[in-house]
């Protein structure tokens, strides 16, 4: 389920909010050795990358690589624009026809047609195949009849909504108006599949085909996914590099190490120990730039100890305990900024960012967060525990951050206490299995820049990443209202209005709005990082 207005993103014009100090990569457009590999920092995905069952970075890095969907966004704007598609058109913003051009091919030479498409969809719609983001079909028409909520019996493999017309050519019915519907189609969920992914499926996810620049050579989990230019490729963004080695890291200081000693090309999350020495190391290979990113702490609402009455307040109290000014500058030196919202500067206030609209509740005032939380009944337990994943994001030293503030302004050194997960993939897991504790990290680089992407799949109920299960009718009626409007600014303040019921239950704590941040060896030359903070590979030179 997705968009309900547009939104902009121009490279570097929102630099000064963001207090970013660089825009871009240094190095030559011009020049390289096409043939050449090189080699890029990465953790293991979640799952297997079939495209409608990856909704997390490390996974989304490669399906960017190895697939191209009907719309792409510009890796400078983040504009959607035409890829696959060679026209969308629609009378009602309900139907669409869709007309896929020509020409296009999987790498194992399968012809890319509307089927493609349609198959794909309807894969990733069915209960039965578990897709973590079949949730983005659900307004498709027959969505309720494939992928039925609360236990119900699954009662159709296909979704009425979708029929080939032709070769090139196919329909998609809405079960509402959603006027933005086809900006969100560059999302790899929409990815067309070949007919290999379910003639066998089982060697397709062990080497997955695709139709972008790059093809999967190989994969050995916990230590490198080789990827390959493909010289086929019919795009025009093809790649200007032989291919790209994504190296496994645990431990991004790792990384950092490594790219100093010559065995890394590129580290794209400098770690936050290295900030005060990045430049000096770098100089202009250190790239700094306003992406789509936020992170907060989710709550596990399915804990009656976090969801009973009154919790609101010891919510709005926690997020008032914590110093967010004090810790960007310390902590991130100033390559975070305190968030005043639920989404991203990078939006634009056009687009649904509204400075301040968090208000009281996102400023740091210890006695304020004090009494909110003893009107709300206190801690649960007594004690804070903040989960979070080891391995990647420096995230150990601003968690360990925000519980000092928490327990500065609550006076109890053991009010607040991290929770360390060792991997990405097993956090991740927890939380799916849902055995958080108390609050997590909940970070979210947007899919697409439109706000209804920083709400509805967060805090929509069942939403595909409302992790912490919140859920309220209020909320939710006011996305579906600002989905159904046609008109862009009317849109734009139903999404707003969502998020002040989002603010006043403090469905979770908006910490800081992140930029992305990468380094790179001198081998490489015109490195950059797109809206969504994911180096654009295809673009970068060696040599």
């Amino acid at each position: 389920m997705r968009g309900a207005t547009h939104a902009k993103w121009v490279a570097c014009a929102t630099a000064a909010a963001l207090t970013a100090t660089a825009c871009g990569g240094g190095g030559s457009a011009s020049g390289g050795d096409t043939g050449a590999v090189l080699s890029s920092s990465w953790g293991d995905p979640q799952n297997p990358l079939e495209p409608a069952n990856t909704n997390e970075v490390q996974g989304g890095k490669v399906l960017d690589m190895i697939f191209r969907s009907l719309k792409r966004y510009d890796p400078e704007t983040g504009k959607a624009e035409d890829m696959l598609a060679e026209k969308i058109e629609t009378s009602d913003s309900q139907t669409f026809t869709i007309t896929v051009k020509d020409g296009w091919t999987f790498s194992n030479g399968e012809k890319v047609t509307a089927q493609s498409f349609v198959d794909a969809w309807n894969y990733g719609a069915s209960l039965k195949n578990n897709q973590k983001n079949a949730y983005f079909f659900g307004y498709i028409e027959g969505y309720d009849k494939t992928h039925p909520e609360n236990g119900g019996k699954q009662s159709a493999d296909t979704l009425s909504g979708l029929d080939v017309v032709d070769a090139r050519t196919f329909t998609v019915r809405l079960n509402q108006k959603f006027s933005t519907f086809p900006d969100t189609l560059g999302y790899p969920a929409y990815a067309p599949l070949p007919k290999a992914f379910f003639d066998d499926h089982e060697a397709w996810v062990k080497k997955p085909v695709g139709n972008g620049p790059y093809t999967v050579d190989s994969y050995t989990k916990g230590s490198q996914m080789s990827l390959r230019a493909w010289d086929g490729y019919p795009g025009d963004d093809k790649a200007q590099n032989g291919g790209v080695d994504l190296k496994v890291y645990t431990d991004n200081n790792t990384a950092y190490t490594d790219l100093m000693a010559g065995n890394l090309d590129l580290v794209d999350d400098v770690p936050a120990s290295q900030l005060k020495n990045v430049r000096n190391d770098l100089g202009d290979r250190y790239i700094n730039t306003p992406a789509g990113i936020i992170q907060t702490l989710a709550f596990p609402f399915y804990d009656d100890a976090w969801n009973k009455p009154g919790m609101e307040k010891v919510r709005t109290g926690l997020s008032r305990a914590i110093n967010r000014e004090q810790i960007t500058d310390t902590i991130f030196q100033k390559t975070r900024t305190p968030a005043t919202d639920w989404t991203s500067p990078v939006l634009g206030e056009d687009g649904g960012f509204k400075e301040g609209l968090c208000g009281d509740a996102c400023e740091y005032d210890a006695a304020a967060a004090k009494k909110l939380i003893e009107e709300g009944g206190g801690l649960p337990g007594g004690q804070v525990k903040i989960t979070y994943n080891a391995d990647t994001g420096s995230h150990g030293q601003w968690v360990d951050a925000v519980c000092n503030s928490i327990n500065n302004a609550l006076d109890n050194d053991r009010a607040c206490v991290g929770n360390p997960v060792g991997t990405f993939a097993d956090f991740r897991n927890q939380i799916g299995d849902e055995k958080m504790p108390g609050p997590f990290r909940a970070g979210w680089q947007m899919d697409y820049p439109l706000i209804q992407n920083f709400l509805q799949p967060l805090y929509y109920t069942n939403a595909s990443s409302n992790d912490g299960k919140w859920t309220n009718k209020d909320f939710d009626k006011l996305v579906d209202e600002a989905n159904a409007e046609t008109d862009t600014a009317k849109a734009v303040a139903k999404f707003q209005e969502a998020e002040e019921v989002l603010r006043d239950n403090m469905g979770a704590i908006p910490l800081w709005y992140q930029n992305g941040s990468a380094g790179y060896s001198d081998r490489l030359s015109n490195v950059k990082l797109n809206p969504f903070s994911v180096p654009v590979y295809d673009e970068i030179k060696v040599g």
